[in-house]
């Protein structure tokens, strides 16, 4: 039983052109949650990243949820679509993405591995009270985990193919962990 929750953040819908296109879903098979951060300077380099058409069924890759650095929370796939953010398990899963530059803009560059944007306040808290929010509206919602841990692929560094990095580090090593866990009732999915 969740115990009495804050109030749901304040959102912004504004679903991708493709929205409808996506595969839709039963609400109960969505059980993980899985935080991304979006390695582009912005959200809108977000949005625009989103909106490109990369499949033949007319969609793209898209988180569900992004926010910004000020807190703010945009819904740009609603969870009953299937999203395309991490290989293998969109069918089950629901992704927040949070802005933050990550490795950009040479993600598959070895001497560029470092993630040493920190996450704001403003989102950390967001990112939880949507949390909060996703246990409250989705009861089949147990697990969470970090994009890096479902996608371990690794692929040639783009200035030296000898060399072989990560194609996903998101959200990184600074993102709050300890803290996030501490406010939510979720199991880490260890694949």
């Amino acid at each position: 039983m969740l115990p009495d929750l804050p109030p749901s953040p304040p959102m912004t819908v504004s679903p991708l052109p493709y929205e409808l296109r996506l595969e839709e879903r039963p609400r109960p098979q969505i059980d993980l949650v899985v935080i991304h951060c979006t390695e582009l300077p912005d959200l809108a380099g977000a949005r625009k990243a989103g909106e490109q058409i990369l499949y033949a069924s007319g969609t793209g890759n898209s988180g569900h949820y992004y926010i910004d650095r000020d807190g703010s929370v945009h819904v740009y796939v609603r969870p009953e679509r299937v999203a395309h953010h991490v290989r293998g398990y969109n069918s089950r899963a629901v992704g927040i993405e949070l802005v933050n530059t990550g490795r950009y803009p040479d993600w598959l560059d070895s001497r560029n591995q470092k993630m040493e944007e920190p996450y704001t306040e403003a989102q950390i808290v967001a990112v939880i009270s949507l949390l909060q929010t996703l246990q409250r509206e989705l009861p089949s919602l147990k697990y969470i985990a970090g994009h890096e841990e479902l996608d371990t692929t690794l692929e040639a560094s783009s200035n030296d193919p000898g060399t072989q990095v990560h194609r996903k580090l998101d959200p990184g090593p600074l993102f709050p962990w300890a803290r996030v866990m501490e406010a939510v009732m979720l199991e880490r999915l260890k694949p």
